[in-house]
């Protein structure tokens, strides 16, 4: 027989028994100087196929890498100790493979840039700061946001900075905001942001927040329309007016893979909050009309349904194929095993360090190495979701859910366009791709996540014995007592019942006493 299951606090929304998680920071820790030394490895092999010299300067770069890891690893040792040990390893590993490929592509556009007599700038150097920079940036939230749930209080806040967020740069004049023909940056001259990127996670805790509050109206209030259970207009306005914002603004800044991205999180998180396949119904066909819409109104989404269907034959026009075919023609050259790090010729398709940095990673390490990739997103997902539906509050699994189903929607679109299974959608590749924005609110969006995970798999303190309450007075039961038979006393015999005795007659001692 096992312990019993204490229950909930009054008020908590509970589905899952508290479950016993050792926390396996030791694990993680390990997990973490394995990422540091494959990354290191890669570097070897990058500069041994580009005939440079070997240098312990590679050693020391792998050492660096693994210390900055190692003070994120005791962050969460101290603020969330019962956090997930897989997540902060699969991160770092991708950071890693990330910085590795852009200091390869780096070295092939030097090599490029010499020989045609222009200057160059390398990447790398910046993204190894904007790594130290997201990385302050990930201890921050795990300090200020003790717990997941004090985010509710802040839901609607949370919604409307989100939506500035990102109207702000298609208010913006062009020299300010836009940057390959997308207004979704914002230029501060020393630095451009994209807000789009946290406006995403702002407009999840919103979309989480506002499905808890109404999760039952979305289920049972509401008039019948084609056998359809909708909610009161004033229940599900907020989150109409919010979406529509959102996409509106986003396909105005010609940002279609956010917008798909937003699209994703937000049904998703609507069929989990309400369990209703009809929802997703509804969303397809919505998605389906905006889609016909959007084509038949905006010349840059037919450009890019043309460039998908055949880029060969849109390759030399301006915006056409070309990007899409040469990333093709990388990835047929890798094939099943890659060319080698620092073998192949990733500088031929144009921002490989940014939109097609995967098509440079199968073009070197092939299918296989692309595949593993892709495999490490699905446990960092897999770990995420996990951690969702193991918290004990309904927010919690809201957030958690849609933070997880982020990262998949994101690695889908980018590598569905990179691969031509979907129109392209200028979206980064998390972790992986050259730029501070998308690095900085991918983890917070980490940050959150092992908050939750340690919300979820943290011991429950046990739940304290309630008193027993006392039957009143008046209402207890009487029992008929007899006096001890004494033979020297003329009155021996049993004693009569009195006036408090209201038992009956009949009832002897085995009957009485409290229920």
């Amino acid at each position: 027989m096992g312990q019993p299951v204490p229950s909930a606090p009054a008020g908590q929304y509970s589905t899952n028994p508290p479950r016993q998680f050792p926390k396996r920071r030791g694990t993680e820790l390990m997990m973490l100087a394995f990422a540091a030394f494959i990354v290191t490895i890669a570097l070897v092999l990058v500069d041994a196929n580009q005939e440079q010299e070997l240098t312990w300067a590679i050693f020391w770069y792998g050492l660096a890498y693994l210390t900055i890891f190692t003070v994120a690893h005791l962050a969460v040792r101290r603020w969330a100790p019962y956090a997930d040990p897989l997540i902060l390893p699969s991160v770092a590993l991708l950071n890693g493979i990330g910085l590795v490929m852009i200091y390869r592509i780096d070295s092939a556009r030097a090599e490029r840039a010499a020989s045609l007599g222009r200057d160059f700038s390398p990447d790398a150097p910046t993204q190894v700061i904007w790594t130290v920079l997201a990385l302050a940036l990930f201890l921050a939230v795990l300090i200020v946001v003790p717990d997941h749930r004090a985010l509710t209080r802040y839901a609607y806040i949370s919604g409307l900075v989100g939506i500035v967020a990102l109207a702000l740069p298609a208010l913006l004049p062009r020299s300010l905001s836009e940057v390959n023909g997308a207004k979704v940056w914002i230029k501060l001259g020393f630095a451009s942001i994209q807000p789009g990127e946290f406006a995403k996670i702002l407009l999840m805790i919103f979309f989480a927040s506002f499905l808890v509050s109404k999760r039952e109206l979305f289920t049972v209030a509401g008039k019948r329309v084609l056998g359809v259970e909708l909610p009161r207009a004033r229940d599900l306005g907020p989150i109409l007016i919010a979406a529509a914002a959102c996409l509106g603004i986003l396909v105005f800044e010609k940002d279609l893979g956010t917008s798909l991205l937003f699209f994703g999180v937000v049904l998703m998180m609507l069929y989990v909050a309400t369990e209703r396949v009809i929802w997703v119904v509804l969303g397809l066909g919505l998605f389906l009309g905006g889609a016909l819409i959007a084509y038949n109104l905006f010349t840059h989404v037919q450009q890019r349904v043309a460039n998908w269907i055949d880029p060969l034959a849109t390759y030399d026009e301006p915006g056409g194929g070309y990007q899409i075919a040469q990333g093709l023609f990388g990835l047929g050259t890798g094939g099943l095993g890659g060319t080698g790090l620092g073998a192949g010729r990733p500088e031929m398709v144009p921002e490989a360090h940014t939109d097609f940095i995967t098509a440079a990673i199968g073009e070197e390490l092939g299918l296989i190495g692309l595949s593993a990739l892709l495999m490490v997103y699905l446990i960092l997902a897999t770990r995420g979701m996990r951690s969702a539906l193991a918290v004990r509050d309904t927010f919690g699994k809201l957030l958690g859910g849609g933070l997880s189903f982020t990262i998949v929607m994101q690695v889908f679109v980018i590598v569905g366009g990179v691969t031509k299974l979907i129109p392209m959608t200028g979206i980064t590749t998390p972790f992986l791709s050259y730029g501070g924005s998308s690095l900085l609110a991918n983890y917070i969006l980490v940050a959150l996540l092992l908050r939750i995970s340690d919300a979820a798999r943290r011991p429950q303190p046990p739940a304290k014995p309630r008193p027993q309450q006392q039957a009143p007075l008046a209402e207890a039961h009487t029992v008929m007592v007899q006096r001890p038979s004494n033979t020297n006393s003329p009155h021996s015999g049993p004693m009569q019942a009195g006036p408090m005795q209201a038992g009956p007659p009949e009832a002897g001692p085995a009957q009485g006493g409290p229920r």
